[in-house]
């Protein structure tokens, strides 16, 4: 009888499944390029516009903007985009432009505003080194953002750095429709607007309202300044290590669900566990970079990236089985609340899909996570909100209340300008990211949950374990229901139907 290994916060949980079990796992990591030099190839060569050489000409200051990297989850070591940024800003001290007139701007939404130590990380040591630039962290509730484009509702404004500049470079991933390319425009402007940047599908474009305020920002911005994005096509993270081949290799799956020392993880106290799955490496490589304009380089990227990492499902599943890891999706790495887990496992993890929604109408989430009621402190604190006395998740007037509430809260808005929490607003917009998945579902299941109350008051079901949450699927879905079980960290595209 196979066993599948699943994270559940800092515990191993393996589950003994049937044959007939769809385990659903990503293909391994795809041929590694040399960033840099695909860098200058890109620039040179872009997939539309004009190259780097031509937007520069004339120009005397250049902004860099950089995503904070929330993702991938788990975070991984020699992320590609460092290198990247520094061919960039080699480019431009080429073209006229040295680092003293650049500005790296780093956009991070709505979650809490990058630290020092945190933007010494999106470049390399040598980098840092020698840039003798700006460096600025976006605050999304500053009141000198630069209106570009009030004409529609949300109105939109933006960082003074993308405004009073000669040029902007986007440099990002291409992770999903709401994370990188114009996404990451968008993570540089006002609170109000990024409220609204939600997906259906994060692989597909329609639907997804998110993308629809990037690309209007982006045709604003375009009309000031001269943009080029230049997007990173990223491989899955190769494992180390005693987790070397996971989730990729069936071998080392069932190597991790038979070994001994499973057992003494599993008998360590939680700190152990959590500083051993902190300190495991993982080393992510590019497989493309891309030039262009930011929306038009970010879709190619991200359709060969969801090529290159997807799995395929036939037909939707009656249930499936999602393991939720201990951490944040945003920085710093914190343990999750209920909420931040439930959006990695529903806005997250499924919505990683294209063509269909993975679940049939009316099936089963099985979320495989302790749903703890833990705030980091200050982190997380606005997440409390929603796990009052009086339950507000799925009661639209309580919510709406509470929110409008939120937004005006200037103590918590000063907690999140001074970088010490993420902006009152972020909570609300996790919990509308799960809304198309919720609406598609019977039911959500939490197995393992070690506060009943906190998944009820998000209308779930909290189970004691696995297994009877797995008896409560077929007894929903019929005696022979299509049961998958999401191998992950990390998430990886589903590619639903023929």
């Amino acid at each position: 009888m196979p066993r599948i290994p699943l994270l559940s916060g800092t515990r191993l949980v393996v589950a003994s499944v049937g044959d007939d079990a769809l385990v659903l796992r990503p293909p391994p990591p795809g041929r590694a390029t040399d960033a840099e030099a695909a860098t200058r190839e890109a620039l040179r060569f872009p997939l539309a516009g004009e190259p780097l050489e031509a937007l520069a000409r004339g120009a005397r200051r250049a902004t860099i903007l950089v995503q904070a990297p929330a993702l991938p989850v788990p975070a991984a070591t020699g992320d590609p985009r460092q290198r990247t940024v520094a061919a960039v800003s080699d480019a431009l001290d080429v073209l006229g432009i040295p680092t003293a007139s650049q500005t790296l701007l780093v956009a991070c939404g709505l979650s809490r505003r990058a630290s020092q130590r945190e933007v010494a990380a999106l470049v390399t040591p040598e980098f840092a080194r020698r840039f003798h630039g700006r460096v600025a962290v976006h605050d999304a509730a500053d009141p000198g953002l630069v209106p570009v484009d009030e004409g529609e509702e949300p109105p939109l404004r933006v960082a003074p750095e993308l405004v009073e500049t000669d040029l902007v470079v986007v440099v990002s991933a291409a992770e999903t429709v709401l994370h990188g390319g114009p996404a990451t425009l968008l993570a540089a402007a006002n609170a109000e607007a990024l409220r609204f940047a939600l997906a259906d599908s994060l692989l597909e474009t329609s639907g997804s309202e998110g993308w629809r305020l990037a690309t209007r920002l982006e045709r604003a911005l375009g009309a000031r300044v001269p943009l080029l994005g230049v997007s990173l096509t990223l491989n899955h993270p190769q494992t180390v290590g005693l987790l070397r081949g996971y989730p990729y290799e069936a071998e080392a799956v069932e190597r991790i669900a038979s070994s001994p020392l499973r057992f003494a993880f599993a008998a360590a106290p939680e700190p152990l566990r959590r500083r051993v799955l902190r300190s495991l490496r993982l080393e992510r490589t590019a497989a493309a970079v891309l030039a262009g304009p930011p929306s038009v380089a970010h879709a190619e990227a991200l359709l060969r990236g969801i090529e290159l990492r997807r799995a395929t499902l036939d037909e939707p599943l009656d249930a499936l089985v999602v393991g939720i890891p201990d951490t944040t999706p945003f920085l710093p790495r914190e343990q999750p609340n209920p909420l931040a887990a439930a959006h990695l496992g529903l806005a997250h993890a499924l919505g990683l899909w294209r063509d269909a929604f993975p679940i049939a109408e009316g099936g089963i989430l099985i979320l495989v996570a302790p749903f703890r009621r833990v705030f980091a402190r200050p982190t997380q604190q606005p997440y409390l909100a929603f796990f009052r006395q009086t339950p507000i998740a799925r009661s639209p007037e309580l919510l709406a209340a509470a929110e409008e509430a939120a937004g005006a809260d200037t103590r918590a808005i000063e907690e999140y300008r001074a970088g010490r929490t993420v902006h009152p607003l972020l909570p609300f917009r996790d919990w509308d990211a799960c809304r198309p998945a919720l609406e598609r579902l019977g039911a959500v299941y939490v197995a393992g949950a070690r506060d009943g109350s906190a998944a009820r008051q998000l209308g779930f079901v909290p189970l004691g374990g696995l297994g009877g949450a797995l008896e409560m699927a077929r007894g929903h879905r019929g005696p022979n229901p299509r049961i998958g079980f999401l191998l992950a960290p990390p998430y990886f595209p589903l590619k639903v139907g023929a």
